[in-house]
């Protein structure tokens, strides 16, 4: 997902790197991403990428699938800060609230393009973290609605694919131009 707020630099001891973010309708984005098999210094390594790539993007969220990357991993930071990172490694949403909200969403492989989708307002997830460590979180209102956007991608899909089909083809028509326009320059 999409913020603008602005993080400071990471400091995390590993050194990180900033890596492409797949731009829809990439079809690597339609991936299914595979559990993550062993938490490892790899998995340590992608975690404090992503990190690094979703703060330097003015996210809140990002999954590894977005960085063509088709593991289960995500990365979110709703903090006014930036200084909240969590980490879930082959997430499970345990738990959602019957209660659900329709809400204007964003998404880094979906630049510049903001529509309304329908989520539940609270979600418990059960994860690993960057340490291999099982963990539940309970999440509601906005870290509730970044989780399962994000968790969508583990499963291949992108947020225009609630949207009707002239939104999407619409969207899909003004990023195909706003690529080739960046190619020609």
């Amino acid at each position: 997902m999409e913020d603008n707020r602005r993080h400071p630099t990471c400091h995390t001891g590993i050194p990180m790197a900033v890596l492409p973010i797949l731009v829809y309708p990439d079809p690597r984005l339609q991936t299914v991403a595979k559990p993550v098999t062993a938490v490892d210094a790899r998995v340590r390594q992608l975690v404090a990428d992503m990190r690094e790539t979703m703060y330097e993007s003015q996210g809140i969220g990002l999954a590894a699938t977005q960085v063509n990357v088709h593991e289960r991993v995500i990365v979110i930071d709703v903090s006014e800060k930036r200084d909240s990172p969590i980490t879930l490694i082959n997430p499970e949403i345990v738990w959602a609230s019957d209660e659900r909200r329709s809400g204007e969403e964003g998404c880094l492989s979906v630049p510049g393009i903001y529509d309304g989708v329908e989520r539940s307002v609270a979600v418990k997830v059960r994860a690993l973290d960057e340490n291999g460590q099982e963990h539940t979180l309970e999440a509601q209102d906005l870290l509730a609605i970044c989780i399962q956007h994000e968790m969508d991608h583990l499963q291949g899909k992108v947020f225009v694919e609630y949207l009707s089909l002239f939104k999407r083809t619409r969207i899909k028509t003004k990023l195909m131009k706003a690529q080739r326009e960046t190619v020609r320059a």
